[in-house]
């Protein structure tokens, strides 16, 4: 990343790195295997026979509490509906509950999906005893309930709870929402769309929030949610077992985010980043980016891709094993480099929460290597073409611009006389530059008309390369208008003209050139020049 930011410094705005997406499984460590649960039911809880019935009872025991939490908390309770995304459809819950400056829960939804459970069976052949009965585990499909939450400390947060027996529990944290707390905390003014930070009145205390997202604090909170909505045990059930729950990372996603200052500069670099990626991305270099070796016995993806995602939104991926990097671009100003793991055993880490720190140093080592390559790739001449891009029409407000080509001699003249003359303190009229333009050029004013010359300025004021002196009717070239209009004219008097006349009509014989400076310069840019026209023929 500090190689990405040196190298294009004057294009960013700010720059920012965080925990994106973070899915956590909590665990009850102490029934997990059918020889506790058969502990637990049996010796705790006195249940001679160990049935269907005794699981099934701990289900409705807990949906009934479910339902009897929302209605005395006024919460609404529904199926989730099938093809609707979970988290738009409650966005207008969330905002409600921020427009308030309200905590807890304030949706849950019901959903039937696969999770992890027991099953009770009868032995297939008669047992000594008649109570015996096989428990084991099994996936089978059941309600979960997902509370949605908005916590004081994490922000807008969900917490999945199984409904079957050991009522495993998911919960989906989001990075963003976290320092979004933390800047209201601080009192620091930001602008925020989605997941993303477009704009901030202290970008240290942006990164500085981002990196209080510890473990530490997650547990306390994600313990406090599962104690309150999570099913209950008796106190006699918890003394006798370890209840607790265990928490593991099982999908993480960690973000750099640039933020520029223009949509231009982004969009190329997105464009080019795509195209050399798809083209210099293979597999030693996605391995060396990973900080894996390759081996026949790796197994997982290896490769790269461009996918189009809602009306035009490309993604660049880059898959390694069971992660991947991506790249995107959105809000014109924002690019996202993004890993995302669902397997931290492919980077050598463990899945506990209390590993989030070594996970964040690591992904840090993987998105920086990946941006270096990037900047490293877009660090040449070809990237960016100026002159081209100013060739291109323009939309102001509802007005379309023609763009400004090189070529154009009216335009040439017109910005040499604005570089003469156009700087002085108090700017100058349109009929003050017309005049100058007809007595350099010696010029009818049939040739070039006053009107040609009010159309000529506004395409100019357009591209941002000319300015009005306040409300006066009088005109300066801007700071950008300056160097563009020394670059049109030095190019086409002295740089451009001298050097395709030596290409294509006739090149000075440099063993009897003179004692100048500038045309020694001049032969070692015809030498140059044509070593490149033979490159790109090549």
């Amino acid at each position: 990343m500090q190689l990405f930011a040196h190298l294009f410094e004057d294009l960013l705005l700010f720059v920012y790195h965080c925990f994106d997406r973070v899915v956590i499984h909590g665990y009850l460590s102490g029934l997990c295997r059918p020889e506790q649960a058969v502990y637990f039911f049996r010796d705790v809880g006195g249940e001679r026979v160990i049935s269907k019935e005794v699981l099934s009872r701990r289900t409705q025991q807990y949906q009934a509490w479910v339902e009897a939490y929302a209605r005395n908390h006024q919460i609404t309770i529904e199926w989730a509906e099938k093809g609707v995304r979970k988290e738009d459809y409650l966005r207008p819950e969330l905002r409600h509950m921020e427009r308030k400056n309200q905590h807890g829960v304030y949706f849950i939804l019901k959903s039937m999906e696969q999770g992890n459970t027991f099953r009770s069976s009868v032995p297939k052949y008669p047992t000594p005893d008649p109570n015996y009965r096989i428990l084991a585990k099994q996936r089978s499909r059941f309600t979960h309930y997902y509370f949605y939450i908005r916590d004081e400390v994490l922000g807008a947060i969900v917490m999945r709870v199984a409904s079957f027996f050991p009522f495993q529990t998911t919960y989906y944290l989001n990075g963003h929402n976290f320092i979004e707390n933390e800047l209201h905390r601080e009192n620091v003014s930001f602008r925020k769309n989605d997941n993303a930070f477009l704009a901030v009145a202290d970008s240290q205390a942006l990164q500085s929030a981002a990196d209080r997202f510890r473990p530490e604090l997650i547990r306390k909170r994600l313990q406090y949610w599962t104690l309150l909505l999570g099913p209950k045990f008796s106190k006699r059930e918890r003394g006798a077992m370890n209840l607790g729950r265990f928490y593991a990372l099982s999908q993480v996603e960690y973000s750099r985010n640039f933020i520029f200052k223009r949509n231009f500069p982004i969009h190329k670099i997105f464009e080019r980043s795509c195209e050399i990626g798809l083209w210099r991305m293979t597999s030693s270099k996605i391995s060396e980016v990973f900080g894996t070796r390759l081996t026949k016995k790796m197994k997982g993806k290896l490769y790269t891709t461009l996918e189009q995602i809602e009306h035009g939104h490309h993604v660049f991926r880059a898959y390694c094993r069971n992660a991947f990097l991506k790249q995107y671009e959105k809000f014109s100003t924002f690019l996202r480099n993004q890993l995302c793991s669902n397997n931290l055993s492919d980077f050598g880490l463990k899945k506990s929460l209390g590993n989030l720190d070594a996970v964040r140093e690591k992904f840090l080592e993987i998105t920086d290597r990946f941006a270096a390559f990037q900047a490293q790739c877009l660090n040449v001449h070809v990237d960016f073409p100026l002159l081209q891009r100013l060739a291109l029409p323009i939309q102001v407000g509802k007005g379309k611009f023609p763009g400004i080509k090189i070529h154009d001699t009216r335009m040439i003249r017109l910005l040499e006389i604005l570089l003469h003359t156009g700087t002085k303190l108090a700017g100058w009229r349109t009929q003050q530059i017309h005049e100058a333009v007809l007595q350099t050029y010696h010029l009818s004013p049939e040739n070039y008309g006053l009107n040609q010359l009010r159309y000529d300025l506004r395409k100019l004021k357009a591209h941002g390369l000319l300015q009005r002196d306040g409300k006066r009717y009088a005109y300066r070239l801007t700071e950008k208008g300056n160097q563009v209009a020394l670059l049109f004219v030095l190019f086409h008097k002295r740089l451009c003209g001298p050097l395709a006349n030596s290409l294509f009509h006739h090149r000075p014989d440099p063993k009897h050139a003179p004692q100048s400076k500038l045309e020694a310069a001049y032969h070692k840019a015809d030498t140059a020049i044509s070593e490149i026209v033979q490159l790109l023929a090549a």
